[in-house]
């Protein structure tokens, strides 16, 4: 059974920084590309981020780029989104979700839709 696990939210002022941490099991973890969504109240699931399996190339979201770097730890099982200078804006749950592909569009949750998920970390930005 696949399983995922984000850890590393919490309560953070504007301007602040945060590390999420998302630990995979259940399954060959290297196969597998692993993307980072987020849903604030009221609004849309919206993609953030992802690494691809094959290369480690990664994937942001405009709302993000420049100040979230996301990378992988295959030995670890880990994947991690290091958030810098979070607005509050940024505030929302965050998910992590493995599939097999990471490219633009996978962070287009219209077009695209991860198959597993993990249970989401709070983060909230106070200005």
């Amino acid at each position: 059974e696949v399983q995922l696990v984000e850890s590393g939210g919490g309560l953070v002022q504007a301007g602040g920084s945060l590390r999420l941490s998302c630990v995979g099991s259940g399954f060959y973890f290297d196969d597998y590309a692993i993307g980072w969504f987020r849903q604030a109240p009221g609004k849309e699931r919206e993609g953030v981020s992802c690494v691809s399996s094959a290369d480690g190339k990664t994937h942001y979201a405009d709302s993000v780029r420049g100040r979230f770097t996301m990378s992988r730890d295959n030995a670890k099982n880990t994947v991690y989104l290091q958030m810098n200078s979070l607005k509050p804006e940024d505030t929302a749950v965050y998910y992590c979700a493995a599939d097999s592909f990471c490219f633009p569009g996978a962070l287009d949750t219209t077009l695209y839709e991860y198959n597993h998920w993990g249970p989401g970390t709070q983060v909230t930005v106070s200005s």
